[in-house]
């Protein structure tokens, strides 16, 4: 399975939630055999969770896409048709969103980095992996667009909030003066995404600052030589902004995906159409981005003025 979806390029995320599924699917068939496996365990098993386990729609459809991955690339088997299966209720989902008195309660209580972090979460749309990943050539300030490498490698562009450019700036200055320190110690090196890693490991020489964020006190010494390298977890912005919450005394839920919600919402607000919106958002059906309609208060009749007025 790691093989057929490394192969595919699919995330590494990707590849855990259908291993995840696949041994839990082993589990509930009490270890059959690979080759003894057949449609009829699939609607078993997709009929156990969504009755018993009582599971939501999104995590019935998790499991069956994780199984007809499994049966078609791995076990090579037909997988069926399972129209008859009982599927779990869809609820349906309206997305936190918070004011902007709310996101400004919460920078209030974020240190930096994390602040910039959330800033470029809300200010660009971004999802949080697409936010840490983020490197120096990402940034075209002359044109003041950054590209996003995002879900399903599709790229996208969006405008950089003007309001943090100062703050981008000192960034840059701040990166580039610690790889100036690594470099006069004999050693540049960065993290470096999957096979990039494998690609630079013996040519150090070769290694540039791309990483966007610096992660400050992480060292470790390799080949006698100390070496600091620079990223910014996803964990650490999530617990950052966890506690910046509680401290703004919000009693929404609040995640990192919510300033997203946020700033799709307030486009929207502000009279942008909802293709821009879904482009800005890079989703692939326009039916996505629809959900944050029902998060803006819909006008009455009366409110609705004549073309021929504006």
């Amino acid at each position: 399975m790691a093989a057929e979806i490394k192969t595919r390029h699919y995330s590494r995320k990707t590849l855990k939630t259908y291993a995840d599924w696949s041994r839990k699917f082993q589990s509930y068939l009490q270890n059959k055999p690979p080759d003894e496996l057949s449609a009829t365990d699939v609607k078993s098993y997709l009929t156990y969770l969504a009755v018993n386990c009582k599971v939501s729609a999104s995590t019935q459809n998790q499991a069956f896409n994780a199984l007809l991955f499994l049966f078609r690339h791995i076990l090579k088997k037909d997988f069926g048709d399972h129209k008859d299966i009982p599927r779990a209720k869809k609820s349906k989902y309206i997305p936190v969103v918070l004011s902007r008195k709310e996101i400004d309660a919460v920078l209030k209580h974020l240190s930096h980095p994390y602040d910039l972090a959330v800033k470029l979460l809300y200010g660009c749309g971004l999802r949080l992996f697409e936010c840490v990943k983020l490197r120096v050539k990402n940034f075209n300030f002359d044109a003041g667009i950054l590209t996003v490498h995002g879900k399903g490698s599709k790229d996208r562009t969006v405008p950089i909030p003007q309001t943090i450019m100062p703050e981008l700036t000192a960034q840059f200055e701040a990166i580039k003066k610690l790889h100036n320190e690594d470099l006069a110690a004999a050693y540049a090196g960065v993290f470096l995404d999957h096979l990039l890693e494998k690609k630079y490991k013996n040519a150090a020489k070769d290694f540039i600052w791309q990483w966007f964020f610096p992660q400050q006190s992480l060292t470790f010494v390799e080949d006698t030589k100390e070496r600091r390298r620079y990223h910014l977890h996803e964990k650490h912005v999530q617990e950052a902004l966890y506690e910046a919450v509680r401290r703004a005394k919000l009693t929404k839920r609040v995640t990192s995906h919510t300033f997203r919600h946020s700033f799709a919402t307030h486009l929207l607000q502000a009279n942008y159409d909802i293709r821009t919106i879904q482009t800005l958002l890079g989703h692939s059906d326009v039916r996505t981005t629809m959900i944050y309609t029902h998060c803006v208060p819909s006008k009455t009749i009366k409110e609705v003025a004549s073309p021929l007025d504006f």
